[in-house]
């Protein structure tokens, strides 16, 4: 099936300018460096269902830049250039065999790229601070707390009936 129409496509601009306000308004909060990119990736898994892969694919990509160009949170950002494609593979991933273990390994690798790349490559101090106050322990349960939101969004994003309304009366 073939997705190109105007409004796909209008939606998907307006959805994009949308996500880069959700992922920008990221700084605001401390928690919210995490919760914000998730909102978005909800919104690529929207996106590309209304208007299928391709856009989907364009809709991710323009997101991620603006959102690295713009957001004064570079955490945040990275997080949704790292995941933010997730719901665009998730079908494929899907259908392999023990696929948990494949999207546990895609995550956990994904994380740890993202993370030696903010903190070596770009020289992210104020993180590393951050996380050196946690200490080994507390670090260890943030990355467990990290795998279980991923398979709750897994879980989420699985769903066949997300947005669609159940009426009791026949509605």
């Amino acid at each position: 099936m073939k997705h190109n129409s105007a409004k796909e496509i209008a939606l998907g601009g307006v959805l994009a300018a949308l996500a880069v306000v959700i992922i920008c308004a990221g700084g605001l909060l401390p928690s919210s460096t995490f919760i914000c990119p998730m909102l978005c990736i909800f919104m690529v898994q929207l996106v590309q269902k209304i208007c299928g892969s391709r856009i989907a694919w364009a809709w991710y990509g323009a997101v991620a830049f603006l959102a690295l160009l713009l957001d004064p949170d570079k955490e945040a950002a990275a997080i949704f250039l790292f995941l933010g494609y997730y719901p665009i593979v998730k079908p494929r991933l899907d259908r392999a065999k023990l696929s948990w273990l494949w999207k546990l390994l895609l995550f956990n690798g994904v994380i740890a790229v993202m993370y030696t790349i903010l903190l070596k490559l770009f020289g992210m101090d104020q993180i590393a601070e951050d996380y050196a106050e946690l200490g080994k322990v507390m670090l260890i349960v943030m990355i467990m707390m990290g795998n279980l939101i991923f398979i709750l969004m897994d879980r989420i994003l699985g769903r066949k009936n997300i947005g669609r309304r159940k009426y009791p009366f026949g509605h």
